[in-house]
């Protein structure tokens, strides 16, 4: 039932299943996912944590970047079905649906040469 739990508690928070989304469209950086929601970069690693905990993201260090994708779900039965469900949720709401209409324009190297 812990699982069960964690899964539930991270998919409790609006930012998080924004995310969950985002990543269901594509691999991800911290600084993408940081300007497509428009929260401070350590919010946004404190949720993919908590999403990775829970075992419904996960992460893969490829140079100088972290990239966070969604977990195949064979680590737990209750993430691979919720995210399987999730990927047709929620399409039609208004804040998912302008995410996911400037998902393209999210491009890191244009997002740190900003900063």
């Amino acid at each position: 039932m812990k699982s069960f739990i964690k899964i539930m508690k991270a998919l409790s928070d609006s930012n998080r299943v924004k995310i969950v989304k985002l990543l269901q469209h594509r691999t991800m950086c911290v600084c993408e996912l940081q300007a497509a929601l428009h929260i401070a970069q350590p919010t946004v690693s404190k949720h993919l944590k908590i999403l990775e905990d829970a075992q419904l993201v996960c992460s893969k260090k490829e140079g100088l970047w972290v990239n966070y994708s969604i977990s195949d779900g064979r680590a737990s039965p209750y993430a691979a079905s919720l995210l399987g469900n999730l990927r047709h949720w929620l399409d039609d709401d208004t804040e998912i649906a302008q995410l996911l209409s400037r998902i393209s324009s999210y491009d890191r190297n244009q997002i740190c040469a900003k900063n």
